[in-house]
């Protein structure tokens, strides 16, 4: 075993990808300066620093705070993902203030630190949203570049299908016409089969008015239940650390400053202009530079807004009695926290072809793992889970009459839930099915928020879970609606207990606010709204910041409003359209 050991080690060494050595580690090593200086290499940042790159004549800095996160196997290894959050070294290890109404708990929070940001760190599921989803934000921001159909061709943009580890045939399992194949983000179906997946499509034949199959959830039509398709490159993770490949660290105009965090942005001049980054590298001392053309703050939307907050930029009134003077007035900032809520379910079942054999086997899960290694086959290429839904309440729902639809409209889903074939080892025996169940329509909405001067302190936040009373009727619903499935005859003598052990409605809430957790999608926190409104909304249409100059904001905290999606796809496709909107103000393609 030892020796196999050492073996595994010495072929992660060899196999995993290699971050180029043009990466900085030093602020001494910077240029005097850069046309664009962005912060953040998540999704928005990394995609957006490659494309503006693209440009020669523009230099670019890409400052980021934590590392190159290259040597982890826990990452590149798409079903290790549950391993990565929460209290780890690729975490910011967020908590959430006590939730009031999931008994005063206090949550984790997860965000990722280092290249890739939440991308490198989340279970990897792809989904962009309804069409209805994406024509909200149309509607939002009264500009149509922001609708799907101007939208697809950037989601297509960002993305790089490739097919299955195990090449079986996926006719039925995506539709080309909706995906892109030469972009940079690996997508793809799962590569290993499970035990439990004819049982699922069994269920969608056998109940297709209640379940209906669905080919592809993102055609924009997302209703129905299908394959997962997953951030995977061939077997491998694939995060936003795909657009920062070595061919592109190679350009001479692009620069990633490391272990670089940023504490403020400045005023760069008279007018409201904000071009200058104040940062500590290494935590050492506050350093400034500024950016001839513009700043963009990538920083996610619980970075971004705290960013903003500290420089002075958010509710005036509120920053004046922190002790910050406010520079401008912006009380959007931080607020409309919008995230999707979610609980798991777990059943005992009969069988012995569950992921928990796995977990409880030392020579076997090494095994798998080797087999990762030196094929890239086997169950560890896939993510979670091979399958979700994605559904709506009934039409004549007494919760829709009673509270109103909070979905984008009629063919976008109120819930999901996912299926994992024994995912946690929860006893030392016992195989189980585990369905994550989650509100992907929540009609509450919280806030990022600061109680400090120290820009290097953590944010406040509170996602308010569970605020709006139609969100735990959604939920109840959805775990009822779960029970539905596995009832049904493709299941017989499969499930042998519901370890839920809530029935009544009382008993059904009492377990939601006892275990739903933040499913870690959150948007809006520094949201798009029309040119010329100032009443709310941080940024234009165009992502400068409202009654700035030279200040932009490219990441997830934009989205006017949240999909009924798991968010990455959506921030990949904002950063495609932002570099398109940059180069176009100076003339470039």
């Amino acid at each position: 075993m030892n020796i196999l050991k050492s073996n595994l080690l010495l072929l992660l060494l060899l196999l995993l990808s290699p971050i180029s050595c043009s990466i900085l580690h030093s602020s001494a090593d910077l240029a005097d300066s850069y046309d664009f200086i962005i912060v953040g290499a998540g999704p928005g940042g990394s995609a957006l620093s490659n494309r503006l790159s693209e440009n020669p004549s523009f230099s670019v800095l890409l400052i980021e705070a934590g590392g190159a996160n290259n040597d982890s196997l826990t990452i590149n290894v798409p079903l290790l993902c549950t391993k990565l959050t929460p209290n780890t070294q690729w975490d910011w290890n967020y908590t959430t203030t006590p939730q009031n109404h999931l008994n005063n708990r206090v949550l984790p929070f997860p965000r990722g630190i280092g290249l890739g940001g939440t991308s490198a760190v989340n279970c990897l599921v792809y989904t962009r949203g309804s069409k209805q989803n994406i024509d909200k934000w149309a509607e939002l921001t009264n500009d149509s570049s922001w609708g799907w159909d101007s939208m697809l061709p950037y989601f297509k943009k960002s993305e790089k299908f490739n097919f299955p580890v195990d090449k079986h045939n996926i006719t039925n399992q995506f539709n080309p016409l909706f995906h892109g194949f030469d972009g940079y983000i690996g997508v793809s179906v799962p590569g290993a089969s499970r035990s439990i997946d004819s049982r699922i499509i069994n269920t969608t034949q056998l109940l297709p008015s209640q379940f209906p199959f669905t080919v592809d959830m993102n055609t924009g039509d997302q209703l129905g239940v299908g394959w997962v398709q997953a951030l995977i490159d061939k077997g491998v993770r694939s995060s936003s650390v795909a657009y920062l490949s070595p061919s592109v660290l190679a350009r001479p105009n692009l620069d990633v400053l490391l272990q670089t965090q940023v504490s403020r942005v400045l005023p760069s001049s008279s007018g409201n202009t904000f071009t200058t980054v104040e940062f500590s590298n290494h935590n050492n001392s506050l350093q400034t530079l500024t950016a001839s053309k513009e700043l963009i703050l990538s920083a996610g939307s619980i970075g971004t807004p705290s960013i903003l907050l500290h420089s002075g930029i958010g509710n005036a009134t509120t920053l004046s009695s922190l002790g910050i003077p406010p520079l401008l007035n912006l009380p959007s900032v931080g607020q409309n926290l919008t995230d999707h809520i979610g609980v798991s379910t777990t059943y005992l079942v009969n069988s012995t072809h569950t992921y928990d054999t796995v977990l409880r086997n030392t020579s076997l899960s090494t095994h798998l793992l080797h087999q990762w290694l030196t094929t890239k086959t086997g169950i560890n290429v896939d993510t979670s889970e091979n399958h979700l839904a994605f559904l709506r309440l009934p039409s004549n729902s007494p919760v829709l009459s009673s509270f109103g639809d909070p979905a984008a409209g009629n063919e976008t889903a109120h819930f999901e839930f996912l299926f994992q074939n024994g995912l946690s080892q929860l006893t030392p025996s016992g195989n189980y099915l585990n369905i994550p169940i989650g509100n992907v329509s929540p009609k509450s909405s919280g806030s990022v928020t600061i109680n400090s001067t120290n820009p290097f302190s953590s944010p406040l936040i509170n996602p308010n879970l569970l605020s709006s009373p139609v969100d735990i009727h959604i939920l109840r619903h959805a775990i009822l609606t779960s029970r539905e499935f596995i009832n049904s005859p493709a299941w017989s003598r499969y499930i042998l207990q519901d370890l839920t052990n809530a029935s009544s409605v009382s008993e059904l809430d009492e377990f939601i606010r006892a275990n739903a957790v933040s499913f870690f999608h959150p948007v809006s926190t520094a949201s798009m709204s029309p040119y010329g409104v100032t009443e709310w909304g941080v940024v234009d249409p165009d992502l400068r910041v409202k009654g700035a100059k030279g200040l932009r904001i490219v990441d997830a905290s934009v989205a006017p409003s949240l999909p009924a999606a798991h968010t990455s796809a959506a921030v990949y496709a904002i950063a495609e359209h932002a570099a398109d909107i940059i180069k176009s103000a100076y003339h470039t393609k």
